[in-house]
């Protein structure tokens, strides 16, 4: 069994309809749904059992001998999210825990880290695991913080040689973008956020460059298809001697009017976008680039020549998702 954290997520639910088309079943989804629309994302899958995140732990106990795998894509992802305590509740003490079960039980884990561990960008995109590489990051909000504050555990644990699981893989997600995706609201990648105006002959919202070097629509991201990331997991789950903190990107940064413009052509439509400020609340901790360093990843086997093109991905996700009548994965 395989048991899949925030499987009702955006990239978690990804994730569970990779392993559901592969047949790697039987899967076990940990999230909360709401009373939104957020249960659609794993409507169309076969789910072993749904598990209350309260309920974690006592689920593991009783089902110990079953599990084979923990992918951990749970957490509070909000980079805007400003209750601390919340965060680190959710993203570093539970990770922690499941780390320490995974270990006591001989279970394979699988954890979403993320870009937002590298700050500013001054030290680099460079996924060295060692904990001096990872202690001159310094991440820009309590989420990016958070997420880095476990890595940095699992870096020491690692080096100093205490108990771990049989495989562990911490993933470095940068800025993703896929279906599943629409209970994130504001937190929606840009190619969702532009969607709508573009399909309605409106003209698309970026934000205003603050900072002279880079033009208006001219920060850069390294934006990945959601296949990717949940390819990625699908190779992992495939070789198991591979163990490490993994970035998971393309390796080419591209400009925000890059992503737009690229919706507007899935759409047959000219690009038309409108420049607005960026809002002071975000304005000091802005990233103006970032670019995943892939060659850890390359070197460990992953055929980093199926990585997808952000047109290619941008075209699959307006044309057989944002436009379809069903939009879900």
């Amino acid at each position: 069994m395989l048991v899949v954290t925030g499987g009702a997520g955006f990239i978690g639910s990804n994730v569970v309809a990779r392993l559901d088309d592969e047949g790697r079943g039987p899967i076990a989804v940990c999230d909360r749904l709401g009373s939104g629309d957020k249960w659609r994302n794993i409507a169309k899958r076969e789910i072993a059992d749904l598990v209350p995140p309260e309920e974690l732990f006592d689920y593991l106990g009783a089902e110990r001998a079953s599990i084979e795998t923990v992918v951990h894509m749970g957490a509070v992802s909000a980079t805007t999210e400003s209750d601390v305590d919340l965060i680190v509740a959710n993203n570093f003490r539970l990770s922690v825990a499941l780390w320490d079960w995974c270990a006591a039980n001989a279970v394979r884990f699988i954890y979403a880290s993320s870009a937002a561990t590298y700050g500013d960008g001054s030290q680099g995109f460079d996924d060295d695991p060692s904990p001096e590489a990872l202690a001159r990051l310094r991440p820009l909000n309590p989420y990016g913080w958070s997420k880095h504050l476990f890595d940095r555990t699992i870096a020491r644990a690692v080096s100093d040689g205490r108990p771990r699981p049989p495989q562990w893989v911490g993933m470095k997600f940068f800025n993703v973008y896929g279906p599943n995706e629409y209970h994130k609201e504001a937190q929606q990648s840009v190619v969702a956020q532009i969607y709508p105006f573009a399909a309605a002959g409106h003209a698309g919202k970026l934000f205003k460059s603050h900072n002279p070097d880079y033009a208006d629509g001219g920060q850069l991201r390294d934006f990945v298809w959601i296949e990717d990331c949940a390819d990625m997991v699908s190779w992992f789950l495939d070789h198991a001697d591979v163990s490490g903190l993994f970035n998971c990107g393309t390796g080419k940064a591209r400009s925000f009017a890059d992503l737009a413009g690229a919706v507007y052509h899935a759409l047959g439509k000219e690009p038309d976008i409108e420049y607005g400020p960026t809002p002071e609340a975000i304005r000091d901790h802005y990233q103006y680039f970032t670019q995943a360093e892939m060659g850890r990843l390359g070197d460990a086997g992953y055929p980093l020549d199926r990585l997808t093109a952000l047109e290619d991905g941008i075209t699959h996700y307006v044309q057989g998702f944002l436009s379809a009548p069903d939009r879900y994965r």
